[in-house]
């Protein structure tokens, strides 16, 4: 279940966004850590509606910089599987200069790295959306707990979008 603080801290986020790009990473064959991939394909079509975007760049999110820079969002959102020794589910949103203090799923680059080289290239105001797994073992499907956690903050990310005074 997604708290009211956590939405609260969302909401504080998109405080003057023009354009929300919601970039998910993750390996869909390594059970939680494919929760981005899982959420982007819940949330791609209403982002879309809204005029905000979401980019699922699977375990390589480095690779997707070019195509963030031409789509020139305000606010990006990064969200990945992230370790921070909490109950399976848990999602905690983490300010852009808190982020290498976690653990980061199974990535080659730290995204503390991607964040760095986001904002020497634009002035983006980034956060990450970290969702605690349970499971990274290879597999296919999210445990129970992350799954109802996904389908929570895909409610929780609309509904920001559709608040008063929310990006747009």
């Amino acid at each position: 279940m997604v708290s009211i603080t956590l939405k609260r801290l969302l909401s504080d986020f998109l405080t003057d966004c023009r354009r929300l790009l919601v970039l998910t990473v993750g390996n869909e064959l390594r059970s939680d850590d494919g929760l981005g991939p899982y959420l982007a394909s819940l949330i791609q079509e209403a982002m879309e509606e809204r005029g905000h975007l979401v980019i699922n760049a699977g375990t390589v999110p480095e690779n997707f910089t070019g195509k963030i820079r031409s789509e020139r969002p305000s606010h990006i959102l990064i969200v990945d599987a992230v370790e921070m020794r909490e109950e399976p589910g848990t999602v905690r949103l983490i300010e852009r200069d808190s982020i290498s203090e976690y653990s980061i799923s199974t990535h080659a680059m730290p995204l503390s790295f991607l964040v760095r080289y986001l904002e020497d290239q634009g002035a983006y105001r980034i956060a990450l959306m970290g969702v605690q797994p349970e499971n990274l073992e290879f597999g296919t499907g999210l445990s129970p707990a992350v799954e109802d956690a996904v389908h929570d903050l895909a409610g929780m990310i609309i509904s920001a979008l559709d608040d008063f005074g929310s990006c747009g």
